[in-house]
């Protein structure tokens, strides 16, 4: 019997990209679910909003794998899709004991999670591709306003500016972790790209959206651009080998100069892609059509630009049981 379920794995407040998952099973596989994980389900609004919750150990745990493959075994998951960065290398890593369960993880190859983990690497891989990065200083060279911050971070964690040497710690430069990167000035607009690549890595499509307002790390106020981003990005991003799925690169645009800098790319779906699906690129539809439904997806670039996203709070109230 093939396995249709959808499991959203750290599912956190991810409630719209719950709903996409389970707008295309409603079109495609009416009988199927789509489940929900977390360390503490019933504090996640999208746990609440999901077919069904379920408490998973963190990452982190020796048990993880083993408690995610006997979850996927007992609620018949076909389909696994990580949200956080610390997932990916574990999942792509077990990936071939996934695929023995007949559970299938919406995972990149290993060698690019580990680029994409470490920004040192991150730039290796930009290059290798013709894109542009913010220069990394050495340690006894650095330059004045520079960004500090560490290089398997995420979610801005831990990462700040520099404006001079007076605001540099010896701790700071102590800090293995730490890299010092080249600060962008604000005459640059910041960008999310959310690329998708089919299950043999050919890039399908390609949605640039500019970040007008971050709040907490994440997208608050965006909207959705074409012209010279996509232009640039279309034929590099092609070359980026190892990629499934939805891929978030992050850069740095200067419209006048047309300078382009990258600095960022994270093998997952990104907190502000909603607005990507919203706008024509439906990506968990065609995860579901690609890896549920063995359909091949076509290239696609018919998603409306210029479309503007205002984020607002929204709650989702559960009666606890006492």
């Amino acid at each position: 019997m093939m396995r249709c379920n959808v499991l959203l794995l750290s599912a956190g407040r991810r409630v719209e990209l719950l709903a996409s998952f389970r707008k295309s099973l409603s079109l495609h596989l009416p009988l199927a679910k789509v489940l929900a994980a977390d360390t503490a389900s019933r504090y996640s609004a999208a746990c609440q909003v999901a077919d069904a919750c379920f408490d998973l150990p963190r990452v982190s745990d020796p048990g993880y794998i083993d408690a995610l493959l006997a979850l996927c075994r007992e609620q018949q998951i076909g389909l696994v899709v990580p949200t956080i960065d610390t997932e990916l290398m574990a999942l792509s890593r077990y990936r071939y004991r996934f695929l023995e369960e007949s559970s299938q993880p919406v995972i990149s190859d290993a060698r690019l999670i580990a680029y994409c983990r470490d920004k040192r690497l991150t730039v290796k891989v930009f290059k290798s591709i013709g894109i542009d990065t913010p220069e990394v200083y050495p340690r006894h060279a650095l330059a004045f306003p520079c960004f500090c911050k560490p290089y398997d971070g995420s979610s801005g964690e831990g990462a700040f500016l520099v404006t001079g040497p007076d605001r540099l710690s010896r701790s700071m430069l102590n800090d293995e972790r730490n890299i010092f990167m080249e600060s962008i000035g604000d005459d640059y607009d910041e960008y999310t790209v959310d690329a998708y690549y089919d299950r043999h890595g050919c890039m399908r499509c390609l949605v640039p959206r500019q970040r007008l307002e971050v709040r907490g790390g994440e997208v608050s106020k965006g909207i959705t651009r074409r012209g010279y981003v996509y232009d640039y990005l279309a034929r590099r991003l092609k070359r980026l080998n190892g990629a499934r799925g939805c891929i978030t690169v992050q850069l740095f645009y200067q419209p006048v100069t047309r300078c382009i800098k990258a600095f960022e790319i994270n093998p997952r779906f990104g907190g502000g892609f909603p607005l990507a699906d919203a706008a024509g690129a439906h990506y968990p539809d065609w995860l579901i059509r690609e890896y549920l439904l063995g359909q091949a997806i076509e290239n696609f670039d018919r998603w409306q630009q210029d479309l503007l996203m205002l984020r607002y709070d929204a709650k989702v109230l559960v009666q606890l049981d006492r």
